[in-house]
């Protein structure tokens, strides 16, 4: 099914730029208050408040209360700084293009993060921080680029893969350390949110240029050229006389008896 287009509603150039400043604000606000929950929660942590029963403990039954609670806990201050700024400009960016496909996905990303790390992590290890979400949010605007190439769409994707192309090979084992199992999971939710929700978000009315109505108008004039017209508006050559019948007789011979020899 294609995705629907938003009906042209006439709007001037300078509306059309003010609402889309004001998407763009919109889903800046809601990344920017999530970063200020992480910083809260990072402080609690420093408070001396034991985080590790809502980490991720792998393949451990009390270890899945860390889908809820390990997106919003960090390590230290870089790993919450670096998750900080990949939140703000990732969470923007899908946000503004894609806002509809964006809410609905943030619930299959948060838990897709905590369940890779749940099963493929090492038993015995805790796994914590948002960068699962951010590879999410990163496969998401990048998948959905390619499913539906209008030019909001491709744009996006390449301004998330200029800052964040890396995360396609941090998924895998890289660095001691670093969880990339919440990675893995994480992008793995982000291609099938983009591949559930492609169509959540209607696309903007495409622009229309002038040669594009002259290359049609060219075309409509040289189908009526090449269309046959109508038998009512071929002129009548010949008119049979008044009160006259014409008929037409076709002789048709019979065929002569075939004679053996």
């Amino acid at each position: 099914m294609d995705t629907p287009t938003l009906p042209d509603t006439g709007d001037t150039p300078a509306t059309a730029a003010r609402n889309d400043r004001s998407r763009v604000l919109r889903a800046f606000n809601i990344s920017l208050g999530f970063v200020l929950l992480l910083v809260a929660m990072f402080a609690l942590q420093s408070s001396g408040w034991d985080w590790r029963p809502w980490a991720v403990a792998p393949l451990e039954a009390s270890g899945l209360a860390g889908l809820l609670g390990a997106p919003l806990l960090h390590g230290s201050i870089e790993h919450l700084g670096a998750n900080a700024v990949a939140l703000l400009i990732l969470g923007t960016l899908a946000g503004s293009v894609y806002p509809k496909a964006t809410l609905r996905a943030l619930p299959l990303l948060w838990l897709g993060s905590g369940l890779g790390a749940w099963m493929l992590g090492e038993a015995g290890s805790r796994h914590l921080g948002a960068s699962g979400l951010t590879h999410g949010l990163m496969f998401l605007v990048f998948v959905l680029g390619l499913l539906r190439r209008d030019r909001p769409a491709i744009a996006a994707s390449l301004i998330g893969f200029l800052f964040y192309g890396s995360m396609l090979i941090t998924i895998l084992p890289h660095e001691p350390g670093v969880s990339w199992q919440s990675h893995m999971g994480g992008a793995a939710a982000g291609v099938i949110a983009a591949l559930l929700f492609r169509n959540a978000d209607p696309r903007a009315a495409r622009k229309r240029y002038s040669w594009e109505d002259e290359e049609e108008e060219q075309l409509a004039q040289a189908n009526d050229e090449l269309e046959p017209p109508l038998p009512r508006d071929v002129p009548v050559l010949w008119q049979p006389r008044e009160g006259r019948d014409y008929e037409v007789v076709v002789p048709l011979r019979r065929p002569t008896p075939r004679q053996d020899d």
